[in-house]
């Protein structure tokens, strides 16, 4: 398989796994009780520190559980002045870039590049050491996320076209290109201003990768335009209905299913449509006619005709197939259907009152969801301005944010992951709207989803944990004030290094942060509630083997 390659990626590629392992440092808890010291339990999570080094602490306790991911990274457009530096400039990143990457050495292996494929120093030059960072920030971060999802788990990632193509080969690199499920459209605007110059942006992208091949989306609800379609002019017990075609495609490899019938009110013999046979077997058939009145199998010797239809010739058709032809009388036949015309109609049956095609009768009890498309608009999904809007409302009027996801993005992530119990992990969580989102869905349905937040920046508890205070005891005022969605949530800083640069443990550690990360180093699990033992060692038993940390 094709790979990316890009400058500095060789000093990244193992990185994740020489990430320090910090354990989380709880420093408040916030319920309906308001914001409190005490720990409250909460299964919800916001984490203010490098996103990478949060990552990794979450292993021992989540690698492998988590349902769904969903990450809004940089873009890296180049863009200055942003709340969330767009242009992967920030001081955090390139002190790290510096650290893990080598400055002088990428510098380096620029030059080189430059003078191999005659590269003008300058804003290509610029652009390319822009991609560089950008891969170089991204690659450990994702390669941790991979490790954190379920076996049946799947991530979202949000971009636009500035890195969708690298983002793409990179995730077919971790997660593999046969987990690729999709490249989604998502309408981010409502209208596009008159002076936008070139083609206007708008649409941004979700890739979507699942952990194993073959996940499948929870199909979406109906729209009120595709349950209009469906009627009940003759009273049927069983629902709403509305005719489709009694006949399906491949003619050629279904001989068997191509076949004469007759019409019971015309006495006519009505073949499925070229190139197609019927819906069911010819039993199902039969079985289905004599709804109608009697009806038996002959054979009507008229193998010219149904080749036709299956596009061979006479000598290569199936023989032998016969047709379903009345065994009562036509005027005994077209008298019991004129009567079955004014009441309730059976699934299969002739249109225009017995004169028109074999149509069949599709109740909406059994056609299910609607299926997800790789376009989402703005009205099912909402769009950036609504995102804004949101948020002054929840801040007072103060715009937080710039570029903001509306609640209704996420909201529809959630739906067609189809689990209320999963956890949810948002690594780069910006304004918070993915904790936002699971705390609406959860009032909305009853469910119990959990989120786990992580934030770099400095505006994690004034922003993205602030907007989640409010959002669980409700915001705004008159015709805009929301009630709360209940709920909790505690908040957590990056404490000490476990180990220490000589391999010891750090002395300052408390035991439970030790034995879960020793637990974890073992058996990649989490540590189970400890169990009754009368040795002060004992951690548990995986696997037939029982485990001490002396």
């Amino acid at each position: 398989m094709p790979t990316l390659d890009w400058i500095g990626k060789d000093k990244v590629i193992n990185h994740h796994m020489e990430v320090p392992y910090r354990v989380l440092h709880r420093i408040y808890s916030f319920d309906s009780n308001g914001e409190h010291y005490d720990d409250n339990g909460s299964e919800n999570k916001i984490i203010h520190g490098d996103n990478l080094e949060a990552l990794k602490s979450l292993l021992t306790d989540y690698e492998g559980r988590i349902k769904c991911i969903y990450i809004d990274p940089p873009y890296n457009t180049g863009n200055e002045g942003w709340i969330y530096n767009d242009n992967v400039n920030d001081p955090k990143i390139k002190k790290w870039l510096g650290k893990v990457v080598g400055e002088r050495e990428r510098e380096r292996e620029r030059e080189k590049r430059r003078k191999l494929k005659g590269y003008v120093v300058g804003r290509e030059g610029e652009d390319l050491s822009r991609h560089d960072k950008w891969l170089c920030m991204m690659y450990p971060r994702l390669r941790l996320l991979q490790k954190l999802l379920a076996e049946d788990g799947v991530i979202f990632i949000s971009i636009d076209d500035h890195e969708l193509y690298n983002l793409k080969a990179l995730c077919d690199e971790i997660f593999g290109s046969n987990c690729f499920v999709a490249n989604i459209s998502w309408q981010r605007t409502y209208s596009m201003r008159n002076d936008s110059k070139g083609i206007a942006a708008e649409i941004e992208h979700i890739l979507v990768y699942s952990k194993r091949q073959g996940w499948e989306p929870q199909k979406l609800g109906r729209t009120e335009g595709m349950d209009s379609k469906y009627k009940n002019p003759d009273h049927d017990p069983r629902g709403a209905w509305r005719n489709i075609v009694a006949s399906a495609p491949n003619a050629n490899t279904h001989q068997g299913m191509v076949y004469a019938i007759q019409n019971p009110v015309t006495g006519k013999y009505v073949y499925p449509p070229q190139g197609r046979c019927w819906a069911l077997g010819q039993d199902q058939m039969l079985t289905a006619m004599n709804q109608w009145c009697k009806y038996e199998l002959r054979d009507l010797h008229d193998d010219v005709e149904r080749a036709e239809i299956c596009g061979v010739s006479a000598e290569e058709v199936r023989k032998d197939v016969p047709a379903i032809v009345l065994s009562d009388t036509l005027e005994a036949a077209r008298e019991k259907s004129t009567k079955k015309y004014k009441g309730v109609l059976p699934v299969f049956f002739f249109s225009k009152k017995g004169k028109g095609t074999l149509s069949r009768k599709a109740y909406i009890s059994q056609v299910g969801g609607r299926p997800v498309t790789n376009f989402w608009s703005f009205e099912e999904t909402g769009h950036t301005d609504e995102a804004s809007r949101l948020l002054k409302v929840l801040f007072d009027g103060v715009a937080v944010f710039d570029t903001p996801k509306p609640p209704r993005l996420i909201e529809r992530i959630l739906h067609i992951i189809g689990d209320t119990d999963a956890v949810i992990l948002d690594s780069f969580a910006g304004s918070g709207t993915t904790a936002h989102a699971v705390l609406n869905m959860n009032k909305a349905d009853g469910g119990n989803r959990k989120f786990i937040l992580i934030e770099t920046e400095d505006y994690a508890d004034s922003i993205t944990a602030e907007r989640v205070k409010r959002v669980i005891r409700g915001y705004g005022e008159g015709k805009n004030t929301v009630e709360g969605t209940g709920g909790s949530f505690s908040f957590y800083e990056m404490g000490e290094r476990l180990m220490l640069d000589n391999g010891t443990i750090n002395p300052d550690m408390d035991i439970r942060s030790i034995r879960s990360f020793i637990w974890y180093t073992e058996t990649r699990k989490p540590l189970p509630d400890a169990e009754q033992s009368d040795n002060e060692y004992f951690l548990a038993v995986d696997r037939e083997t029982a485990y001490y940390l002396l």
